[in-house]
């Protein structure tokens, strides 16, 4: 027997072709549905902490660059 099996009959594909688009449309479905409760948690958080500046007041003088280098290391 071969390796990978590649039927004479070609109706044996539909069968596979049927299963592969009835999980394509599942997986589109719940992309959607995942991408819709994004938007919804999304606009929960802007509303529930639309009067909260927690991070610009607390972090105002930081700096984060991300430069650790030191001074002698530039020359």
């Amino acid at each position: 027997m071969e390796f990978l099996y590649f039927p004479t009959d070609k109706s044996e594909y539909i069968p596979a072709f049927i299963t592969l688009v009835i999980f394509m449309i599942g997986a589109v479905a719940a992309m959607y549905l995942i991408y819709i409760k994004s938007k919804k948690d999304e606009a929960y958080y802007d509303e529930k902490y639309k009067d909260q500046d927690y991070y610009d007041e607390k972090y105002k003088d930081q700096d984060f660059t991300n430069d650790t280098r030191k001074k002698s290391d530039e020359e």
